[in-house]
């Protein structure tokens, strides 16, 4: 009997009733509340809120920041203080050579002579000169054999 369908073909459920109210105060609730975070008195009252919880908090922000620096100096760890320094000194020197090497790059084509049409073979020390010299030799060889 409370299971057969109804006339609809659904099952009969004695909470459905429930769920709609909930749905429909819901939904009230929402607009009500959007319409209440979007007015200035509302803006205003959660300004004066945050402003007073900052003017009561620096304090034991700042009690809280002077026993970590002295936690840290304790344990021989450096501060955020310290690694800002560090990093801030790290970018000064970043800086400077990238500095150092846009001017010796212009010194270096200042100095260059004119590149002419065939490229000069680079400079090689004795044994890579003597391995290109065999390598020649062997593909001349080969050529030879064909």
């Amino acid at each position: 009997m409370g299971d057969e369908p109804t006339q609809n073909g659904k099952r009969f459920d004695p909470m459905e009733p429930w769920r709609g109210v909930r749905d429909i105060y819901m939904d009230a609730w929402a607009k009500t509340m959007v319409e209440m975070v979007n007015s200035d008195a509302y803006a205003q009252a959660s300004g004066t809120m945050l402003d007073s919880y900052l003017t009561v908090s620096t304090p034991f922000r700042e009690a809280i920041e002077k026993a970590m620096l002295k936690t840290l100096e304790q344990l021989a760890m450096p501060s955020r203080a310290d690694i800002v320094s560090i990093a801030e000194r790290m970018t000064n020197i970043e800086m400077r050579l990238d500095d150092m090497d846009a001017k010796l790059d212009n010194v270096l084509r200042l100095i260059a002579p004119p590149v002419a049409s065939s490229r000069p073979e680079p400079a090689r020390a004795p044994q890579q000169k003597k391995k290109a010299a065999k390598t020649q030799q062997a593909k001349s060889a080969k050529r030879g054999k064909k």
